[in-house]
């Protein structure tokens, strides 16, 4: 995979077309789930605009999948220049009173690229909260991407622990909340792209407890190989919250749905999003 990374953007996006190919017409990846997650969150939209949007979609996959692949071999300066980021002062008062700032981020955009990107705007204060996976191969591997600005990485299970080992340090912690929530998971449900939908409530018990600032965490593309890393406010910190109202969760869903409709083909579409019932 090395190897592969060494090759110029251009020819990279040439392998992109012929994973486009595969995915779309030979292998038809997760076709039908693509398909039963764009039909129910457009019902709006026509059978020719539901299809249009899925071609769209397995580009842009492909896409990301070698932009993904070139972390192993781009230097720091070409990802500075490949993704700019807005609005880094949200992040950057609250490090200097030594709080840590939760990240809320979804897979959408190029989501391998916010923490390898933070971590070179904010040196020593880009954290990232993962789900360690059971191949070792893909978990080594996508370890060594996810790390390679210096940025660092907190199993899920640890999560807890560690804002208590480190409280006062100014940090973000980047978190993807927008999974399926199963029931073990205690989820907060609300109307999210015309469907019931299960959220992650991490946010709002940590930034309760933690008196946490909360951004909103948005990577759009701007064309090929380029993005604009946006950070809006969620929560300032201050106000106290009550964990129970789940604000930031609904703020959350809210920020991404307006995200998703935006550039519907950015979004992860492969996946069972929608698997849980209330």
């Amino acid at each position: 995979m090395l190897g592969l990374a060494q090759l110029p953007f251009a020819i990279l996006y040439a392998v992109a077309d012929g994973f486009y190919v595969l995915l779309n017409y030979v292998i038809r990846y997760r076709e039908k789930v693509v398909l039963e997650n764009l039909r129910n969150s457009f019902p709006e939209k026509s059978a020719l605009e539901i299809q249009q949007i899925r071609k769209d979609f397995y580009r842009h996959f492909s896409q990301v999948l070698v932009e993904t692949l070139k972390l192993a071999a781009m230097t720091d300066a070409e990802l500075r220049r490949r993704v700019v980021i807005r609005n880094p002062e949200l992040l950057s008062g609250p490090f200097a009173e030594g709080r840590t700032v939760l990240a809320l981020g979804s897979h959408a955009g190029n989501w391998e690229w916010i923490l390898p990107s933070g971590a070179l705007e904010f040196p020593g204060r880009a954290y990232g909260v993962y789900k360690p996976l059971s191949n070792s191969f893909f978990e080594d591997f996508l370890y060594r991407l996810r790390t390679r600005s210096g940025a660092k990485l907190i199993p899920m299970r640890d999560t807890l622990r560690d804002l208590i080992r480190r409280r006062g340090e100014g940090r973000a912690m980047s978190m993807l909340t927008d999974q399926a929530a199963g029931p073990e998971d205690r989820p907060y449900w609300t109307t999210f792209l015309n469907q019931e939908t299960s959220f992650y409530t991490s946010a709002d018990r940590l930034a309760a407890q933690f008196n946490c600032p909360v951004v909103y965490v948005n990577i759009q593309r701007v064309k090929r190989g380029y993005y604009d890393l946006i950070i809006e406010p969620l929560h300032d910190g201050t106000t106290p919250l009550d964990k129970e109202a789940f604000v930031l969760t609904e703020a959350f869903a809210r920020h991404l749905e307006k995200s998703v409709q935006a550039a519907p083909a950015a979004y992860l579409w492969t996946h069972r999003r929608w698997k849980h019932k209330r």
